[in-house]
């Protein structure tokens, strides 16, 4: 059965729209949890549009499950990450102009640097994810350069319907298959909401499901901590 990872990332986009001090991802990252949170994803940009240094440095502190860090493979990222220590860093591509990340890591062009990246944050005992599209040569990358875990990008399942969805949701299950194969634990996340998530939930061992702006979004209407139950009994009934 699949776990649920919580993105929060949009409880900070809501607090940076007027540059305040609410809503505290931190505080909603915590009614997340009591809603059955597995985990807690913060993607950390560059130019830090929402998720802050010291919002992930509370995480760390006050979280009773798994800190995720999602962040870009640069070395002001790199020097965070050795500090914070979180449970576990996913590596995503990063677009300044980008309203959210748009697909997979192309671990080809950089898989020298990638390889070193991911040996200095596994020396700092920090388990390491590439996020990366549902593809055979990104899967073979991704063990070669020594990630232990994958989050396959969903985005693209998420947009389709009919076939066209049936066809992508049969690509993502045979990745998973593969990776499985491989060695690697497989997540998945991106686009996932109440409609289209148990199909990807009942993929025989996908670890573990990251899903924020669904979850976010219901929260409006039915308050966190419920939105989160509602989501992860999708998820369990698997």
């Amino acid at each position: 059965m699949a776990t649920l990872g919580v993105n929060i990332d949009h409880i900070a986009n809501v607090r940076e729209a007027r540059k305040t001090i609410e809503p505290d991802p931190v505080q909603y990252a915590f009614l997340a949890e009591l809603g059955g949170a597995d985990s807690i994803t913060v993607h950390l940009r560059e130019d830090r549009r929402h998720i802050q240094d010291r919002d992930v440095f509370l995480l760390k502190k006050i979280l009773k499950t798994k800190l995720n860090l999602e962040m870009a493979a640069t070395q002001e990222m790199l020097d965070i990450a050795k500090q914070l220590l979180p449970d576990y860093v996913t590596l995503v591509p990063e677009k300044r102009q980008e309203v959210t990340t748009e697909g997979g890591l192309n671990l080809k062009n950089k898989k020298e640097y990638l390889m070193k990246f991911v040996r200095d944050l596994k020396d700092s005992n920090i388990e390491v994810s590439a996020f990366i599209d549902p593809l055979s040569d990104q899967i073979k990358y991704s063990r070669e350069i020594g990630f232990t875990f994958i989050e396959l990008h969903t985005g693209k399942y998420a947009e389709l319907s009919g076939c066209d969805q049936y066809k992508e949701l049969h690509k993502i299950i045979e990745s998973t298959y593969e990776a499985n194969d491989l060695g690697l634990v497989v997540n998945a996340g991106h686009g996932l909401n109440y409609n289209n998530v148990k199909k990807i939930a009942s993929i025989n061992n996908m670890n573990e499901l990251n899903i924020g702006h669904s979850i976010v979004a219901r929260a409006l209407a039915v308050g966190l901590e419920k939105s989160v139950r509602e989501m992860k009994s999708l998820i369990s009934l698997n």
